[in-house]
């Protein structure tokens, strides 16, 4: 249920960008998130799709990239990226490791129409 706050929070972070653009109409929008976080792409197109309603928002795509999940071995510092769960370090067989890379969540880019200007 936490992906309603997350979409409210992508959505007010559309609306700034586009205002501050002077937008007509927020076409796409980029996300990049991370294999590890718990964010579910359905669940956010799903609440985008009632939220951004009445909006310049509405309509837009919402464009999901998903990052894999890099790992570093604390005792070898081989780097290896997890498959389908969590598992030892194919390396030394140690489960001490860092997160390099798969907790990301953010905002990429924004596409956007803008007003035509009109010359006098």
């Amino acid at each position: 249920m936490h992906e309603l706050s997350v979409t409210e929070n992508i959505l007010e972070i559309a609306l700034t960008h586009a205002k501050a653009s002077f937008a007509k109409k927020v076409t796409d929008i980029y996300l990049v998130i991370g294999q590890l976080s718990s964010i579910v792409d359905d669940s956010v197109q799903f609440y985008w799709d009632y939220i951004s309603e009445n909006t310049i928002c509405a309509g837009a795509r919402l464009h999901f990239n998903r990052i894999p999940a890099n790992f570093r071995c604390i005792k070898c510092n081989h780097e290896f990226q997890m498959k389908n769960e969590l598992t030892a370090c194919p390396n030394c067989g140690s489960m001490q490791t860092t997160i390099i890379s798969g907790e990301e969540f953010y905002v990429d880019s924004i596409e956007i129409e803008k007003e035509v200007e009109k010359s006098i």
